[in-house]
């Protein structure tokens, strides 16, 4: 079905921070599959893990207890909060899970109700549920009528967000970068204000992590810049460096409202899935890539500062980690197919942004192969 306006190439192999097309061409990847190929293409320990697990068992149901689960889950817990682990297939599917958690907790409590607040310009994914929680009006056009339960805030202004707060809201919803909204970065501060907010109010406070998580942002999680710990956190793309796999998060008395039958996925937490998540959080922890990912984003910012002070067009350049938005006064859409023409891939979001998010192991070389490539790509457009 064409629910995707495809670029002309056909990408058929992956090493590293490189691709290449049908036809041999290879192309410096500035996208990572929109941040999930986190330590590059075919990373060689993934591999191992995936196709040793391949030999022995691809799915076995969670009517049964899976092993490689169990310790993906402690892995987690251990290198985030205390915690208990549902997982998924995709970041879609875990803030549905997220969302069902939070009002089977806001209903199994009664102290408040069960509405949840989010944030315009915020993107948690395709369900209706997941759509009607996105605070961007383009992704409900259609789809009416549009799931109840849900209340819009501006992003980063706390005032909005205690005056939206009744005794019909039960818990608050953000990313701790918006995404696909435009890498909007909340002012300093701010995630300690909601937390704050959330614990006098009785709230819980879910963090969308699909995006920033797993080192994406210069930490292991997008949430430890702010030294909080969210009550519910979801997390999918990088976590299995390519291989489909989600995980709904929630501190031990949150995860108690799901009991046995509440929820439930068929290929959830399947062998494959776990083996691929546990290679890929060991090499992050052994290799220290959310370090990797702080110094090469520092790099990366400073040389896209500088193309800023030669192309006017620029008109702001932010991010943190190996998350970067490059911002446009004009638009820019023309600049992804222009990238395949230079063997580079660019992904250009709402139009005027550039979002930046290689592989966490990029090198400086190839960094400067990028912004090379890049600047050539502005001076043939005029930009």
């Amino acid at each position: 079905m064409e629910t995707y306006s495809r670029l002309p190439v056909k990408l058929v192999r992956g090493k590293g921070c490189l691709v290449w097309d049908d036809t041999g061409k290879e192309y410096l990847d500035m996208v990572s599959g929109i941040a999930v190929c986190n330590l590059g293409h075919a990373h060689d320990k993934v591999v191992t893990a995936l196709c040793e697990q391949a030999q022995h068992l691809f799915h076995c149901s969670n009517l049964y207890r899976i092993p490689q689960q169990e310790k993906l889950a402690a892995m987690l817990a251990e290198h985030s909060f205390d915690s208990r682990v549902f997982f998924c297939n995709s970041g879609a599917e875990a803030n549905e899970a997220a969302i069902k958690l939070a009002r089977k907790y806001c209903n199994s409590t009664g102290s408040r109700g069960a509405r949840i607040v989010t944030f315009e310009g915020s993107f948690h994914g395709r369900t209706l549920a997941t759509v009607a929680a996105t605070g961007q009006g383009k992704f409900k056009k259609g789809f009416d009528p549009i799931p109840e339960g849900f209340i819009s805030v501006p992003y980063g202004k706390i005032d909005a967000l205690d005056a939206a707060i009744d005794d019909q809201v039960g818990a608050v919803m953000l990313e701790p970068i918006q995404g696909e909204g435009g890498i909007n970065i909340p002012p300093a501060g701010y995630l300690q204000q909601v937390r704050k907010l959330c614990d006098e109010k009785g709230l819980l406070m879910i963090m969308d992590e699909v995006q920033t998580g797993l080192a994406r942002t210069g930490k292991l999680f997008g949430y430890m810049h702010d030294e909080i710990e969210p009550d519910i956190m979801t997390l999918a793309k990088a976590l299995g460096n390519g291989f489909p796999v989600g995980a709904l998060v929630a501190k031990p008395h949150v995860a108690a409202a799901f009991t046995p039958g509440a929820h439930a996925s068929t290929f959830g937490g399947n062998p494959l899935a776990m083996a691929s998540g546990i290679a890929t959080l060991e090499v992050m922890l052994e290799e220290n890539i959310a370090q990797m990912s702080r110094e090469r984003g520092a790099y990366l910012m400073d040389l896209l500062n500088e193309l800023k002070g030669s192309h006017p067009s620029i008109t702001d350049v932010r991010g943190r980690g190996l998350m970067i938005g490059v911002d446009f006064d004009s638009d820019i859409a023309a600049l992804n197919t222009a990238g395949l023409e230079k063997g580079i891939l660019l992904n250009v979001i709402q139009g005027h942004i550039l979002r930046v998010a290689p592989p966490l192991v990029i090198s400086k070389a190839q960094i400067d192969i990028a912004i090379e490539k890049l600047h050539a790509i502005l001076v043939e457009k005029g930009l």
